[in-house]
């Protein structure tokens, strides 16, 4: 468990943005030490691209970053299934604008170490005049490790070649770091595109920020609406997710849960598809986290590095109350971080052929049951002999925000 802190920042005067930078610098931990300033709280800095024109990166610099970190997230939105409810214009503000320039991040095991780093961090620009904190969003991750929805999260992230750091799952190998990290080789056995010059990329990173709102009186309301029992409830909850709440796979327990299993982090990744469900009688193909990450699904799994992230989610507001099947208007859900060194062939691709389409799976348009853009007209399949059942009229459970 931890709690954490995003605050964004607009620089209005050049010179004392690259003032609070540098002072940051001091704050932010090295890549190369194993250890934070802060002791066991942390502390980084990302800019968007805006942010560094504010700042006075020349634009032959500027003009060689790749075109969807360059127009930002809100210019993607078809792309990314941010449509409707989820489109830009109904974004929270300053969210999707050009007015964010720089987002400080701050982690920490608990309320007063989290203030006591801001604290430190605060230092180096709350006296200066030119820049201005325009948002801040509180989060946490929970003792059960539990997302607002009521499942075990982040249990799946891959091992990066040369980290020494092994991933959850030791049947899948570990990735290239040019897959992460600019400056080394990625999958492709290639260097990732660099802004220039080098120095301006090399061991750096991109990032994609979303802010996720989580219907969770809705998804619950669909659950009892589509079952007979409790037990039914948890069970078709299971095979959209694909896992059950405690974070145990149907890959390894398709009958019940095993909350042994689920918090058990060397066994609850260790599995394949191929190996245990090719045809999705247990994790139904379409389910969210053979979506997110297909494993040997679809064969080649060379394929499927190509597109894998690191990612990470934290809840934000509080949990809807056990029981409660109506909206209660409270703002709940997730912040998404993604890392990468590919934004279009990881997170925009995952997104929109994985999350929001079928096809690679032969589903056709069918979307993820989870996170997909259904808006009341989705599908879901569950296989089964003799007779597969079919979920129809799967709203849209997520909001960007």
């Amino acid at each position: 468990p931890y709690v954490a802190t995003y605050i964004l920042f607009r620089i209005d005067d050049r010179k004392v943005g690259r003032e609070m930078m540098q002072k940051l610098s001091t704050v932010v931990a090295s890549v190369g030490d194993q250890t934070s300033p802060a002791g066991d709280a942390w502390v980084s800095v990302s800019l968007t691209f805006q942010g560094l024109k504010a700042l006075g990166v020349p634009q032959e610099s500027l003009d060689s970053f790749p075109p969807e970190f360059r127009v930002g997230m809100a210019a993607r939105a078809h792309e990314l299934g941010d449509t409707g409810e989820s489109s830009p214009e109904k974004w929270e503000k300053p969210l999707g604008t050009k007015d964010v320039h720089v987002v400080l991040t701050a982690l920490s095991p608990n309320e007063q170490k989290l203030e006591s780093v801001l604290e430190r961090a605060k230092k180096t620009y709350k006296q200066l005049q030119g820049i201005k904190a325009i948002w801040r969003q509180n989060c946490f991750a929970s003792v059960t490790g539990k997302e607002p929805f009521g499942f075990r999260d982040g249990i799946n992230h891959p091992a990066v070649e040369g980290s020494g750091i092994p991933g959850t799952n030791p049947k899948e190998p570990p990735l290239k770091a040019g897959e992460f990290v600019l400056g080394y080789r990625d999958e492709t056995g290639k260097f990732p595109a660099m802004p220039k010059p080098d120095i301006l990329g090399r061991n750096g990173t991109y990032v994609v920020f979303r802010k996720l709102h989580q219907r969770v009186w809705a998804f619950r309301k669909y659950l009892k609406a589509n079952s007979s029992s409790p037990e039914e409830e948890q069970l078709i909850a299971a095979k959209m997710m694909g896992r059950w709440s405690s974070g145990a796979p149907l890959a390894l327990c398709p009958e019940r849960d095993d909350p042994e299993l689920g918090a058990d982090p060397q066994r609850n990744n260790n599995f394949l598809f191929q190996d245990t469900d090719p045809k999705g009688f247990n994790t139904p193909l379409g389910s969210h986290i053979r979506r997110m990450n297909p494993r040997d699904t679809l064969g080649d799994t060379t394929k499927v590095n190509l597109h894998r992230m690191i990612r990470r989610g934290t809840n934000y507001g509080p949990p809807l109350p056990d029981g409660v099947l109506e909206d209660d208007g409270v703002d709940r859900g997730l912040i998404f971080v993604f890392i990468g060194a590919h934004l279009r062939r990881q997170f925009e691709f995952v997104q929109s052929e994985w999350v929001n389409n079928g096809v690679f799976i032969g589903a056709g348009d069918d979307k993820d049951p989870i996170g997909g853009t259904n808006d009341g007209a989705g599908k879901f399949i569950v296989p089964r002999k003799p007779v597969r059942r079919v979920l129809y009229n799967l709203p849209r459970f997520v909001v960007t925000r």
